[in-house]
């Protein structure tokens, strides 16, 4: 007769190799976004009578909540270009590491299944990412139920709006994550006055600060999402209030994202929400020639979404089949004992 702890372990496999699969088609649809991304910017007419010698005076910074502005001038393009490459840095750095590469570890996955799986920036990142997306979308779904709509900010060019759409992942978690969960949980876990230390924990904390217990951090986690939530209704252009939940949802997750598998994992989410998804959006737009596109009106978008939304759902019954596997492995050791 099959033990409970056999059917959860055979789920898992069979539900693994879809999910490398989806995981497989979400990584190449991404790699392609870099190249699109430059079209859009250096390209495109999206900006009309604007592009990407467009000057900027002042370089936004956002962090932790606040708003700063260096009193510098350069050109639209030469920042977005310098952002760009360090998204494709991090991109790089976790598609090898931080345990197996990409490509490995798919492959584990497809073979062995999730128990046999090692440690890669990438797919942690997808993985959380479709789960991101997939809350985001229950949560429009339920508030439009009652009438509450997420309307973003308004933009007077859709060129500006792309630049910023993609700058700000990088100045947003420099300044939520490391300032305000990185820099606490080296106060709280480090015993070593080591800049050494103090540098790689805020790379990656879970590792360098070996946290075992996760229920302080989850604190500090939940309460920071919050800030995170909060502060796209209130600071810069904001959003509609119906953005809060969602927002402070995504700050959870890239909160927990960035103390559990590091930094890059956790930019890089933000830059799928941001750049990852945008830059296909203005592209199509900008081949239509037509009105500003969003998410929902093309069927680019709606098959994206599709194969987002279940990789979403295969990775969090994943997750919680693994967490009960992991919880009966336990009790029946302790009953052995």
């Amino acid at each position: 007769m099959i033990s409970s702890l056999e059917k959860i372990d055979k789920i898992i496999k069979i539900l693994s190799i879809p999910y490398s699969g989806f995981l497989s088609v979400i990584f190449g649809i991404m790699i392609l976004s870099f190249p699109i991304g430059l079209y859009v910017m250096f390209n495109s007419e999206i900006g009309k009578d604007i592009n990407y010698q467009y000057p900027i005076n002042g370089l936004d910074l956002f962090f932790g909540g606040i708003g700063y502005k260096i009193p510098i001038s350069f050109e639209m393009g030469d920042a977005f270009i310098i952002t760009w490459a360090i998204f494709l840095i991090l991109f790089s750095i976790s598609y090898f590491g931080p345990q197996d590469s990409l490509l490995k570890t798919l492959s584990n996955l497809m073979s062995r299944g999730w128990k046999n799986m090692k440690g890669n920036g990438l797919v942690n990142m997808m993985s959380w990412f479709s789960i991101l997306i997939l809350a985001s979308v229950i949560i429009e779904m339920v508030q439009q139920s009652f009438g509450i709509k997420i309307e973003s900010p308004q933009s007077d060019n859709n060129l500006i709006r792309f630049f910023q759409l993609t700058t700000s992942p990088l100045t947003e978690e420099v300044g939520f994550r490391i300032l305000l969960i990185g820099i606490p949980l080296f106060l709280i876990y480090s015993h070593i006055p080591s800049w050494k230390v103090f540098f790689k924990s805020l790379w990656r904390p879970s590792k360098y600060l070996h946290i075992e217990n996760y229920k302080k951090p989850m604190i500090l986690i939940i309460t920071i999402g919050l800030f995170f939530g909060v502060s796209h209704i209130i600071s810069g252009t904001p959003w509609s209030p119906g953005k809060l939940s969602q927002a402070t949802v995504a700050g959870i997750i890239i909160g927990w994202v960035y103390v559990r598998y590091g930094f890059a994992p956790a930019v890089l989410i933000h830059w799928a929400t941001n750049y990852f998804l945008f830059s296909y959006l203005f592209f199509i737009s900008n081949l239509s020639q037509g009105p500003t596109i969003n998410e929902s009106s093309n069927p680019f978008s709606n098959t994206l979404e599709s194969i987002i939304i279940i990789t979403g759902i295969i990775a969090i019954t994943i997750k919680i089949l693994s967490h009960i596997e992991s919880r009966k492995n336990i009790d029946k050791a302790s009953i052995v004992k």
